[in-house]
């Protein structure tokens, strides 16, 4: 071949390549995948979330992280991939990959039944970057190296799907790459579902019946969850015995399809939505259509022992109207039944229970709304002369049990005997009118049921049940309550054997939320084709907590949490993962720390030995994990997640001594954090976050006390403690308790207030600044040496100076107090920042918060009016006006997104969290 021919060649075999890329860019890959496409019609479940590190603080809020960790199902997943990580030398930044793989993204999670008694998950994961593909196939690759697993591919209708095998189970994963769209499943055949689904682009998606509603886009929606009613029963089968969920069958029959947003938050988890209305002919729907939802009526009926209720909105005659019987009637039972039901109208319900035993039958009671009571009574009087019932009755303190001589099912239809919807039987059935309500069931069960009334042990007077309806929906067509506590027993004899044996070993999952309402509200239109059920599920813990949410003012912008005892000290802000808004640190009069979530609610709350002091975040590092260090007491703390001590913690110092600050400084490379104690005594005790005690340090009890917090600094490797005293004497040790040479160091003045410290590398680059109470800003090094000295206003015998730094420590503000009067100053400027005269004249605390670029505010809490003070950087009153505070300070924390602030403080026994906006 010639060179000519072989360039042409070439040339050819470049512009076709040239026109592939050309043609996939501009047809294929310019047309975006809906993921939603890609789910199978047959899910019966879909699970979409799309901000992983939030849900995940979620559900560590909410107590269910540590419970779903328990599960065996994600057990074993994290073993495989801990086994992964290990096999690729993984280290500590890459032991979290998997949620930085998830990210942000839009992963969708369904469940499909897959054969008799079975159910399988199919995760879609998108792949947004050429480094998350590597990441996947590198995973891949370095399980199927390992004698324990086996990697194959196979081609399925023009894909190749990949599985992974582990050799001693069998147990295997099928994954397919569809255009960067990872999907994944332990049954092969949801994947095969998918490749055929691929095969028809123009169907309808599982979302379709909502158009191009995105919950996730809401605020606070951690979630999505796409629920198909139609499918639900076949679930239903895989969970329990056939014979136990017709009730709900026939409910699932008021809407195919419900789409829902995700909640989290402290003691409660919310799902809100929208369900489309069931169109099959026969279906409940078309039998309630029109019917108004009521609201519940029964909260003083029903005995806290319930464990499950189906109440419906809807006339029992107009709802399940009895066919007529071509059988003469010679008594007129049937007419008589017809007439009694004609009396009852607008509500009924089914309750069961709570079961005495595993597996044993629970109570069943029927209740059923009767608008004219007298009307009902006259029937139910006749139909028992017709049957020849005794007139002879029971009573349980007010009330009167009758013998009745019809089923329940006569009443309540298909509602309470699915299978037998027209049943007219004679049995040994009780009943009992309660007010506009008739009560029907056994004997025995309504007697113990009517106990529990005459006692009030009722909904109505438990104030758990009572804050749960009121978050509740106040109208229904279809109200579900489930209290998982009482239902326990009777759970377990319905479920299948396997399903059993899951349930006992995650009871605690299961018990997380006791309380569980499910909703369905009617449009007021229900005859617009686009009319659709607000949809709400709610999971909820009853709040048995410390503390109480209320709705605040404009001023709280509705974010106020009460305690039970009164708040005191100062809040801390801590920044909390995947939210621009802070979590709160609080301590009530009872000496309880409480941690209250960026959302409000309280996750975990510890009793201390006393007031806390030093409270901060300690980083992990040199062996020590990190948490929430904090003195109380004689003990140190280092508080994890959930409120329990971190190992080596609590450190006890002797029973004699009292904490009144703990000061955190930097260890050397690979070691723990140095921490200074400081007691009532005037004592300094040196100790590194082991609980080792320094060699050669003994505690140093000062001779006069000390002007401000003492600082613990790292100066060209060597632990310094520098100790500034009210008698204008600064005293600077090494970590062995030596005096460094030119110390201590006089500054010419009594010192009120901290030390600014900037680290150097060398004692003498190291600058301390404070200002004594000449009025002298005075700057000085670890070596003895005074660099400058500065007076920044006038002095007199009863002004007081001091400097008070910004969390950080990189600046300062300067605070002249004269009597009821304060200046501040900025170091940079001779005039005043801003003046202000009180009406007290007690100490007052000054915080200075620098948070960069001109965003610095100053708090002045006063105490006698429970007041604080907010001043911007141009010294201006925030509002014009003080605002309450009873604390001895405030949190404040800024997020720059959004360009505000966000402040924390106390009145009483209210958290009050505003959000400010400053306009600089």
């Amino acid at each position: 071949m010639s060179r000519k021919l072989l360039a042409l060649y070439t040339a050819l075999l470049l512009l076709l390549a040239l026109a592939t890329y050309v043609y996939y860019r501009r047809t294929l890959a310019a047309v975006p995948v809906d993921p939603y496409a890609l789910v199978p019609d047959d899910a019966v479940l879909v699970l979409s979330t799309h901000d992983h590190p939030t849900l995940v603080r979620h559900l560590q809020e909410t107590e269910l992280w540590d419970n779903l960790t328990a599960v065996r199902y994600f057990q074993q997943a994290a073993g495989h991939l801990a086994l992964a990580d290990s096999l690729s030398g993984g280290n500590a930044r890459r032991r979290n990959s998997l949620l930085t793989l998830l990210g942000r993204k839009l992963v969708i999670t369904s469940l499909h039944v897959t054969g008799p008694g079975e159910f399988d998950v199919l995760y879609q994961i998108p792949l947004v970057r050429v480094s998350e593909y590597r990441q996947v196939r590198s995973l891949l690759e370095t399980l199927g190296r390992d004698g324990r697993y086996r990697l194959s591919t196979r081609e399925y209708e023009g894909q190749e799907l990949t599985i992974l095998t582990e050799q001693r189970s069998e147990f295997s994963l099928t994954v397919l790459n569809y255009r960067n769209h990872l999907l994944i499943s332990a049954n092969g055949g949801l994947v095969e579902a998918v490749v055929r689904r691929l095969a028809h682009p123009d169907a309808p998606t599982v979302l379709a019946s909502f158009g191009s509603t995105d919950l996730l886009k809401l605020r606070g929606v951690d979630a999505t969850v796409l629920v198909n009613y139609r499918r639900l029963p076949q679930f239903l089968d895989v969970l329990f015995r056939r014979d136990a969920h017709g009730q709900f069958d026939l409910l699932a029959g008021l809407a195919s399809q419900g789409f829902l947003g995700v909640k989290l938050a402290g003691s409660q988890a919310l799902l809100q939505g929208f369900s489309t209305p069931e169109t099959t002919h026969s279906s409940l729907q078309q039998r309630l259509s029109g019917q108004a939802p009521q609201p519940l009526g029964l909260t003083d009926m029903l005995s806290t022992r319930t464990a499950l209720v189906l109440h419906l909105a809807a006339q029992p005659a107009r709802t399940w109207p009895r066919p007529t019987s071509s059988a003469v009637d010679s008594l007129g039972l049937g007419a008589a039944l017809d007439s009694l039901r004609a009396t009852l109208g607008g509500e009924m319900a089914v309750a069961y229970l709570a079961a005495s035993a595993p597996g044993s039958r629970p109570g069943r009671l029927a209740l059923v709304r009767c608008p004219v009571p007298a009307r009902t009574e006259a029937w139910l009087a006749r139909l028992r002369r017709l049957n020849g019932n005794s007139p002879a009755f029971t009573r349980v303190g007010p009330y009167q049990v009758h013998p009745v001589g019809f089923s329940e099912a006569a009443v309540l239809g298909p509602l309470l005997d699915p299978a037998r919807p027209n049943a007219v039987e004679v049995v040994s059935g009780a009943g009992v009118m309660m007010g506009n309500y008739l009560v029907l069931s056994d004997e025995l069960t309504l007697n113990a049921y009517l106990a529990d009334v005459v006692a009030g042990r009722t909904w109505a007077q438990s104030p758990a049940q009572v804050s749960f309806l009121q978050e509740t929906q106040p109208r229904a067509r279809l109200s579900i309550f489930i209290d998982t506590r009482n239902s326990w027993n009777a759970l377990l004899g319905v479920l299948t054997e396997e399903r059993r044996a899951g349930l006992l070993r995650n009871e605690a999952l299961f018990k997380r939320f006791p309380q569980l309402a499910f909703q369905l509200v009617p449009a007021d239109n229900e005859a617009a084709p686009d009319a659709q059920y607000f949809t709400q599920l709610l999971l909820h813990h009853p709040n048995l907590g410390p503390a109480t949410a209320q709705a605040g003012g404009a001023a709280a912008n509705g974010r106020v949490l009460a305690f039970k005892r009164g708040l005191v000290g100062t809040p801390v802000a801590l920044p909390a993962l995947g939210t621009r808004i802070p979590a709160v640190v609080v301590q009530d009069s009872a000496q309880a720390l409480h941690f209250v979530s960026a959302d409000n609610s309280v996750v975990w709350s510890d009793t201390l030995a006393g007031p806390a002091v030093g409270t901060t975040q300690l980083a992990a590092g040199g062996g020590v994990a990190g948490g929430l260090l904090l003195g109380a007491g004689h003990r140190l703390h280092l508080l994890a997640n959930d409120g329990r001590d971190a190992p080596p913690f609590p450190l006890n110092l002797p029973d004699t001594l009292h904490l009144t600050d703990l000061t955190v400084g930097p260890g050397g490379p690979g070691e723990p954090a140095r921490l200074l104690a400081r007691t009532a005594g005037n004592e300094l005790r040196l100790l590194d976050a082991r609980g080792r005690e320094f060699r050669g340090w003994q505690p140093k009890r000062l001779d006069f006390p000390l002007a401000g917090r003492p600082a613990l600094l790292n100066a060209g490797g060597r632990t310094v403690v520098v100790a500034p005293l009210q008698n204008g004497y600064v005293y600077a040790y090494d970590g062995q308790g030596n005096l460094f040479p030119g110390f201590p160091l006089s500054l010419g003045a009594r010192l009120a207030g901290n030390l600014l410290v900037q680290p150097g590398t060398t004692l003498a680059r190291t600058r301390l600044t404070t200002v004594n109470q000449h009025g002298e800003l005075i700057t000085f090094n670890l070596s003895g040496d005074v660099l400058s000295r500065k007076r920044i206003a006038t002095w007199s015998r009863t002004a007081r100076f001091r400097l008070v730094p910004d969390l950080s420590g990189h600046s300062f503000v300067l605070t002249r107090e004269d009597g009821s009067q304060i200046d501040v100053y900025l170091p940079t400027q001779a005039a005043p920042l801003f003046t202000q005269r009180f009406v007290t004249s007690g100490e007052r605390l000054v915080q200075f918060f620098d948070f960069g670029k001109n965003h610095r505010l100053v708090a002045i809490t006063e105490p006698g009016p429970a007041h604080v003070f907010l001043y911007d950087a141009r010294g201006q009153l925030l509002g014009g006006e003080p605002l309450p505070s009873t604390g001895t300070g405030v949190a404040l924390s800024y997020d720059a997104t959004t360009d505000t602030y966000q402040l924390a403080r106390l009145v009483g026994r209210e958290l009050r969290r505003t959000e400010l906006k400053v306009n600089l």
